[in-house]
């Protein structure tokens, strides 16, 4: 089988794709895509606290420690402790953070807009399902893939 006939590699090729576009236009806001991703991921009024972000997201919690510090050194989050269970910390957005999100969300809304103009949705129908089932097939716990 060759490489591009395997489905992880149409996968991660086009995340890839995907990802450099959204990282080109994070940067012109000194951000990057993966600090976008946390921002759309933050409840804007009840905050969120911070062990949801990393699972929601698929990041390490090294990784993400390491990308709120930055944010919060950006002004972009603050953290505070929830009021009703003082062992959870939420994380809130700054008016800073807020306009980031807002271009962020504007960029993802923007890609999607293109794709939905370019492809027709009886396309991104099947489309969907097929990722859905993907998605089902390899989170299902009694999978045993051999290698």
């Amino acid at each position: 089988m060759k490489q591009q006939e395997t489905v992880c590699y149409n996968i991660k090729s086009a995340w890839h794709a995907i990802s450099r576009l959204y990282n080109e236009q994070a940067s012109k806001h000194g951000s990057s895509a993966s600090v976008g991703f946390v921002l759309l991921n933050i409840d804007s009024k009840e905050g969120t606290p911070a062990t949801q972000i990393g699972p929601a997201l698929g990041l390490e919690p090294t990784s993400l420690s390491r990308m709120l510090k930055s944010m919060e050194e950006n002004q972009w989050i603050e953290k505070k402790q929830d009021p009703l269970d003082k062992r959870v910390t939420r994380i809130f957005l700054t008016p800073k953070g807020r306009e980031l999100r807002k271009k962020a969300k504007e960029v993802v809304i923007d890609f999607n807009t293109k794709i939905r103009q370019q492809i027709p949705e009886e396309k991104l129908t099947p489309f969907f399902e097929v990722i859905q089932e993907i998605k089902k097939i390899v989170e299902h716990k009694n999978n045993t893939f051999t290698l």
